[in-house]
């Protein structure tokens, strides 16, 4: 590689308190950015996956174009999270790390299995082919992208889709659920011929991630059963049906703590999933659900 240009793990602090992306047209959006700013910028993608309170990014580039690559999308998201829901907090206190990864094949390996297996570990999916809001489907995928190019779209639908006027190439393809698929700008194959090199191996590399490992150690019952997303959609009837309020906000500290155990209970969720659903900070909804009002 280059001077200066290595590869570097690009980690959101994971936010206890509320998520980057609540529903699925928030992926949709967040899918898009990540192609605008490897359009804009020119880094290299190994890797990267968008889960519902934190991301992942693999980069090949130097130190200071990872940080303002993370910066720029960070930046990008939080303009769409408050036009969209009025979220005035945004990601700026959102820490980053940003750690180089050896120029080794073994160390990249093993480095993406542990992005894309983030999905697995959170019971979303049973492999990480399967989760579409990353790069995990990206690997050994000979199935063609069903989908147009970009330069088929009109330029009001381009802008309503990308949230963006930045110049991104019309030969990149969108596929069925309205993003930019991931394997049209996407380094899959020094991903594929150099770093896993055959299917199996690859899968090896996911069986045997850190995360993997820590999965079976701890046993699926402390793992949440249900997708944050799911939970969130739900939250306004339980409420209903609860309470006879429309939503979180308005139940007192009682209700809220018997809100709280029913999320528990009806959806087998940990306390970061409830703290997370909830828009609570781990030590409130801890306390929520070991008091006894």
């Amino acid at each position: 590689m280059r001077k200066n240009i290595r590869v570097w793990l690009v980690t959101s602090e994971h936010l206890e308190d509320r998520l980057w992306f609540r529903e699925e047209q928030d992926f949709i959006v967040g899918m898009n950015y990540v192609a605008v700013l490897v359009s804009i910028s020119g880094i290299t993608v190994l890797a990267f996956i968008l889960m519902s309170n934190h991301v992942h990014f693999l980069l090949v580039c130097t130190r200071e174009e990872a940080e303002r690559f993370i910066n720029e999308y960070k930046r990008r998201y939080s303009c769409y999270l408050q036009r969209r829901y009025g979220i005035a907090k945004g990601l700026k206190d959102n820490d980053i790390d940003i750690r180089e990864i050896p120029e080794d094949p073994e160390a990249i390996a093993w480095t993406v299995a542990y992005i894309i297996n983030n999905s697995v570990v959170a019971n979303i999916c049973a492999h990480p082919s399967l989760y579409p809001w990353g790069s995990g489907d990206a690997y050994f995928n000979s199935k063609p992208i069903e989908g147009s190019p970009l330069d088929s779209v009109s330029a009001r639908k381009r802008y309503s889709m990308l949230h963006s006027k930045s110049d991104v190439p019309g030969n990149l393809l969108v596929n069925g659920r309205g993003y930019i698929d991931s394997r049209s700008y996407l380094n899959a194959r020094y991903v594929e011929e150099t770093v896993f090199r055959t299917p199996g191996r690859m899968n090896y590399y996911i069986t045997n991630s850190s995360k993997a490992k820590r999965r079976l150690a701890a046993g699926d019952d402390n793992l949440p059963s249900f997708r944050d997303q799911s939970i969130l959609a739900a939250v306004p009837d339980l409420c209903r049906s609860l309470f006879g309020k429309s939503s979180f906000s308005e139940l007192n500290d009682s209700e809220k703590a018997e809100f709280l155990r029913q999320i528990r209970y009806r959806f087998s969720s940990n306390v970061h999933q409830i703290a997370r659903v909830a828009g609570l900070t781990y030590e409130e909804a801890s306390r929520l659900l070991d008091s006894t009002m």
